[in-house]
């Protein structure tokens, strides 16, 4: 039942006939079914996991689509010059021209299809791009998040959905929009309010209580995944979970259509317009880490455990190229026990009273980057007299009793004996910088005159080594209450702490070849009919950047969106349709 291999014919009966077939569940997949639905076709979804949503349902499910309706009625300014010089500038010639623009196009008009003809809704949020030193970079109006949802309209539906990721779920219970999230990591005014606020409408919900933990209210990946949910279900999609792909059916030169597990058997299914290839990267498979990403790697990734690149495996059985296999979406992350996946982190290195020091004891970023580029970082620091893999995260007392990392929520140094175990075990505490070295075994004296001229900065405002809390995105999860710059702060009160962190993923986005249409291609450059890919199964049309917070999904939706278009035949007459508008 592993192995991948194709077939020519099929040699036996078919089991199972629809227009389109869909492999995977996450929001590009879904995205596809439901506009080929929408469209007339006779859609399947096929699942590997006993959950729908991927990765997806447990991201924050956040999109990047520059130019967007939403955007322009709440008064964000942009352009298609401007996006095309922002993503130019990051993307150059690693991706073709072509890809770009269907993406620059197209992302705006597929949110648009979507949020007309289905529940899906979004909301366009002041986050400011990653890069804003290139030309074209917004301080918002691009990053748009998915409208909250509550649970319950999908009945018992919702308990097949994917729950999001710890980090995300806070105490298991939880979840934030952007702008919720924001507050909360900064504990800017309102935060203990909002919280409030919510805990009191949680208790209040009584009946939903007594069936789950979990708030009523979905935010985030869950939201955007329940939404896609509803709207299929409503269109008569059906989702086969449990069911990995085992091979793709190839005819002559075109795919045909691809056997499953299912219901304990091999069912082969005929698809008569086309396998859609959604099903996530190869993020959790062990052996092609090992095979294609830098080392040193393990089982460092955010993204659901079972994207072990069914797609990208399936696909070079038929022939198909594949790119940029060594890039993945990176981000810092560290490790919990007994938890299956790392937790990122996103917001807390950019808040004041703590940095990141190597093995060396010295700082080598800015700790306020992407979380992209500093995950990136971690990798190209790494050498061996100045390791980086593990780096540490330090924060003084002040940091302590503000700021939440991980499962330490905000208090008293008093407070720590109350900790989780599992929380216990990766924090290394000391009453003095000096002790904190040697909990962490780096150099003593180097510790202390990193954290010196850090100290001397923080006051002065001015990052004079790395430049944090120049850019938009810098301060964007800063403390501004604290002055002259809100990203940093002087480690000054003990006890000091340190966590580990490590160059961790949030799924890889090296993969299948497509053309601007989601048509995989095989090793010379030509079509192989009747198979599409998109989302982590495919290259990104990022190529080796992260332009902003939904950079993965927003490419994953769009060209899911045009694969069902185009497999349908309606592509080519959008395209005139356009033209002639144009004119």
């Amino acid at each position: 039942m592993t192995q991948l291999d194709h077939q020519d014919g099929l040699d036996s009966a078919t089991d199972h006939e629809v227009d389109i077939l869909v492999v995977g569940s996450g929001a590009g997949a879904l995205t596809s079914a439901l506009t080929a639905a929408i469209e007339g076709a006779d859609v399947l979804v096929v699942e590997k996991a006993s959950r729908y949503g991927g990765t997806s349902a447990s991201s924050g499910g956040a999109v990047w689509i520059p130019n967007s309706e939403d955007a322009r009625r709440k008064g964000f300014t942009d352009s298609p010059q401007d996006a095309h010089s922002y993503m130019s500038s990051l993307v150059g010639d690693t991706v073709p021209a072509d890809r770009v623009q269907a993406y620059l196009d197209q992302a705006p008009r597929m949110l648009a299809y979507m949020e007309a003809r289905t529940h899906v809704a979004y909301e366009a949020c002041a986050y400011p791009d990653y890069c804003m030193d290139k030309p074209g970079a917004k301080t918002g109006g691009r990053t748009h998040d998915p409208s909250p949802i509550m649970a319950d309209r999908l009945g018992t539906e919702f308990a097949k959905l994917e729950p999001p990721h710890p980090l995300v779920l806070t105490f298991g219970r939880f979840s934030w929009t952007l702008a919720e999230a924001k507050l909360m990591a900064t504990m800017s005014p309102g935060a203990k309010p909002m919280l409030a606020k919510l805990i009191a409408r949680y208790l209040a919900d009584i009946g939903w209580r007594l069936r789950t933990r979990r708030s009523r209210r979905l935010t985030g990946g869950n939201a955007l995944l329940a939404r896609l949910k509803l709207s299929l279900d409503e269109q008569g999609v059906p989702i086969w979970l449990d069911t990995p792909m085992i091979s793709l059916i190839r005819q002559g030169a075109e795919i045909t259509g691809a056997k499953v597990f299912h219901g304990g058997k091999t069912v082969s299914v005929r698809a008569r317009r086309g396998v859609f290839l959604g099903s996530g990267g190869f993020d959790h498979n062990l052996n092609l880490r090992e095979k294609y990403l830098p080392a040193p790697t393990g089982r460092w990734s955010a993204g659901v455990v079972s994207n072990t690149g069914i797609a990208l495996e399936a696909g070079e059985a038929v022939g198909a190229a594949t790119d940029r296999l060594a890039s993945a979406w990176r981000t810092p992350g560290f490790f919990l026990e007994n938890e299956d996946r790392p937790r990122p982190l996103f917001m807390e290195r950019s808040l004041p009273f703590s940095l990141v020091v190597n093995q060396a004891g010295k700082r080598f970023m800015n700790e306020a980057a992407s979380y992209h580029d500093a995950g990136n970082l971690i990798y190209q620091a790494n050498g061996p007299d100045a390791g980086t893999i593990p780096s540490w995260l330090i924060f003084d007392a002040k940091y302590r009793s503000r700021y939440m990392v991980g499962l330490m929520i905000p208090g008293a140094p008093v407070m720590d004996r109350f900790l989780p175990e599992a929380m216990r075990k990766i924090l290394r505490k000391s009453t003095t910088l000096a002790g904190l070295a040697v909990e962490i075994d780096v150099p003593k004296q180097a510790l202390l005159q990193t954290v010196d001229r850090f100290n001397r900065m923080a006051k002065t405002g001015r990052d004079l080594d790395f430049q944090r809390g120049e850019s938009a995105y810098d301060r964007h999860f800063a403390d501004l209450s604290v002055k002259p710059n809100p990203t940093l702060g002087p480690l000054e009160k003990g006890p000091f702490y340190a966590i580990p962190i490590y160059p961790c993923d949030l799924g890889t986005n090296g993969g299948l070849v497509t053309d601007a249409a989601g048509c995989v291609l095989d090793r010379q450059g030509q079509i192989i009919r009747g198979l599409y890919a998109f989302g982590n199964a495919a290259s990104s049309v990022m190529g080796p950047s992260y332009p902003g917070a939904g950079a993965t999904l927003g490419p994953a939706m769009t060209f899911g969106w045009i694969a069902a278009h185009h497999a349908l035949g309606k592509w080519e007459r959008r395209g005139r349709k356009r033209q002639v508008a144009a004119r």
